[in-house]
């Protein structure tokens, strides 16, 4: 019997949990901190809203007979050109047989030494594949990131003539994504009270793309700066006023009118 797509299980079937527990407490700030400052750049590549932002979600990619054996579930990831929700629900997982569209650009975050992520170990009975595999024969992600906070570092691999190629980061130590205009770089700073070396997004010059909690405070900043501006001039023209009005006290007690003196 053939087995058509209308019978395949889709993310309303499929399990959205597999109960692993997040690994340490920097994994959901440093997934919060991609999506808030990379979002404005996505709504103005995709002005009609059509793009996905997965963040430690399951991408469904092989049929197995247990289900979570053909999942893998990316600390961060973005697909192109499909809805951010299926049929007004929200995403219970991302089953690609149903999207037939992998994601741009998938990024681990280190927990142990790192070889979990660099596991390049194709499938064999008995043996799961490594995440290294899974990202580039399995899914063929175009850009695969893993990012190790412990050595504050973060690498990018570029899926060329089927094989991951690792790239070569730029004299700011950023690695560009073309396909979206922005690079990946380390930022060393304060988040959610905690220092670290932060995995983020740059533009093409170099800068840092703010997070929305940032791009508030710098809204913030501006308005402060245009009313201490503005009261300024004020204080400026109240002065202005106030030396002319004296000024003009002073030449009548000379006895002299003021309005003869304008030409």
């Amino acid at each position: 019997m053939v087995v058509t797509v209308n019978l395949l299980p889709d993310h309303n079937q499929l399990p959205e949990s597999d109960g692993a527990i997040v690994e340490n407490f920097a994994e959901h700030p440093q997934s919060i901190l991609l999506t808030s400052a990379i979002y404005p750049i996505l709504q103005q590549l995709h002005p009609d809203g059509q793009f996905t932002i997965g963040q430690d979600s399951g991408i469904y990619w092989q049929i197995t007979a247990d289900p979570l054996k053909g999942c893998i579930a990316p600390d961060w990831f973005y697909v192109p050109n499909v809805p951010p929700m299926l049929e007004g629900k929200y995403r219970r997982s991302y089953v690609l047989w149903q999207e037939k569209v992998p994601p741009l650009i998938v990024i681990e975050f280190v927990s142990g030494d790192g070889r979990e992520e660099r596991d390049q170990t194709p499938p064999s009975p008995g043996c799961k594949p490594g995440k290294f595999w899974v990202y580039e024969q399995g899914i063929r992600v175009p850009y695969y990131g893993i990012y190790e906070v412990s050595k504050g570092a973060v690498e990018v691999y570029h899926l060329v003539n089927d094989r991951y190629q690792r790239m070569v980061a730029n004299a700011r130590g950023h690695i560009f994504i073309p396909e979206m205009g922005v690079s990946l770089g380390i930022w060393q700073g304060c988040y959610c009270g905690m220092e670290l070396p932060w995995l983020r997004w740059y533009d093409g010059e170099g800068k840092l793309l703010p997070t929305g909690e940032e791009r508030a405070e710098l809204e913030r900043q501006r308005a402060e700066l245009e009313r201490q501006r503005a009261e300024f001039e004020y204080q400026r023209a109240e002065q202005e006023r106030q030396q002319k009005e004296k000024l003009i006290a002073k030449l009548r007690s000379l006895g002299i009118d003021p309005d003869t003196l304008q030409t």
